[in-house]
């Protein structure tokens, strides 16, 4: 299941720290002052808890369109900008390729293909993400179906080798994620304490999910070369949360705290605050549950509203893209509850939409999927687009 490496003792303190800071709210709680929920959403009932002492932003935000980045991509899935803040790495889920978006000019450069990847129905090459010494090691990490099981690789990034052949050969770091045609799962990020955050689905076998010893429907912490990261909640275990259906987002807000969006199945999609060792209830429960072992959603959505993917925090608001929704949905949080009603915004505008970005400075980077098999594709699709938000 793993494949085992040396791990990183710099990173003890770090990771205690996150630990630390994922404990301090439940995501049980509700918008504080919120009026009803719009048709298609509710909110957890009342808020409670240390939140209460944090700032929040205004309850109502604005989204503009800056532009359109790039154009003509094939099924989009992850996104990764590099740190010269004027490029963009993405992947193609069928097509099992990375492309360098120049998001000054749009100009696309292949860097390659990933080998042993096998698309398949909601599988293929997900998730991406930089290496935490990618300044030193030009790693890239990713996150794949192939013919077994869904694995994570990394690769070395060789920007002056030709385009096509700048990936190096994919070095395996964890593997024996249960794969199927639905919920892969997918979405990979390195968190403040600079281990490896990975979202899984439970690959259409509900049992998976709160079995502790399966690694689908969780979220796992990895260190960088795929041991279970230090101060984890389960010893000698990568599992960071269960009870998950399929994990399609991750995002932190700047007091390190994890938040994480989900499929549900016919009826609530969710938002979480993610904390370790947290029971987050599927199959038994989808949205929010009178089990108190459960740990509920900090909002929810009936899935036509939503069927929500990738997510960032930027302004003081979760901002989570809707797939079979399609629409941008903005949260404002205060701590790890939502402080006001969510808003939507982009409804219809331009299809389904996938991946969201921070990009600094109140900007995010935007991927639509409508070439993903389930979309409506138009002339230019799909594309990534730059927004300002509030």
């Amino acid at each position: 299941m793993i494949v085992r490496r040396r791990a990183v003792p710099a990173l003890l303190a770090a990771a205690a720290l996150l630990l630390a800071a994922g404990c301090s709210g439940s995501g049980s709680g509700a918008p504080a002052g919120a009026a009803s929920s719009p048709a298609g959403m509710s909110s957890p009932a009342s808020p409670s808890g240390s939140a209460t002492a944090e700032a929040t932003p205004p309850a109502k935000g604005t989204v503009k369109v800056l532009r359109t980045v790039a154009t003509g991509l094939n099924t989009p899935w992850g996104l990764a900008p590099l740190p010269d803040g004027g490029s963009l790495l993405v992947a193609s889920r069928d097509r099992a390729t990375i492309t360098l978006v120049d998001a000054r000019t749009g100009r696309k450069t292949l860097l390659g293909e990933v080998p042993g990847v096998s698309p398949q129905g909601e599988g293929g090459l997900l998730g991406i993400a930089l290496s935490p010494d990618y300044a030193s090691d030009r790693m890239i990490y990713a996150y794949f179906t192939s013919a077994s099981d869904n694995r994570i690789v990394r690769m070395l990034y060789d920007p002056k080798k030709p385009a096509g052949e700048q990936l190096g050969a994919p070095d395996t770091v964890f593997k024996g994620i249960p794969k199927g045609f639905i919920h892969n799962g997918g979405r990979i990020a390195f968190g403040p304490d600079g281990m490896l955050y990975v979202g899984t689905g439970e690959s259409g076998q509900r049992g998976l999910s709160r079995d502790k010893e399966s690694l689908g429907g969780k979220i796992l912490r990895l260190t960088p070369e795929g041991e279970p990261a230090p101060g984890n909640p389960f010893p000698d275990s990568p599992v960071y949360s269960y009870g998950h259906r399929n994990v399609q987002g991750l995002a932190w807000d700047d007091k390190q705290r994890l938040f994480a969006s989900e499929f549900g199945q016919d009826t609530w999609d969710e938002l979480n605050a993610i904390a370790p060792g947290g029971d987050y209830g599927w199959p038994e429960a989808e949205g929010r549950s009178d089990d108190p072992g459960f740990r509920d959603p900090l909002v929810q959505w009936h899935t036509d509203d939503a069927s929500p993917s990738g997510i960032a925090v930027a302004e003081g608001s979760v901002w989570m893209a809707g797939l079979k929704g399609k629409r941008l949905w903005r949260i404002p949080l205060k701590g790890t509850e939502a402080s006001a009603e969510p808003q939507a915004f982009l409804t219809g505008e331009y299809g389904r939409l996938r991946t969201v970005v921070a990009a600094g400075g109140g900007k995010l980077w935007v991927t639509t999927s409508n070439t993903d098999g389930r979309g409506d594709p138009k002339d230019g699709d799909d594309r990534v687009l730059e927004l300002q938000v509030s």
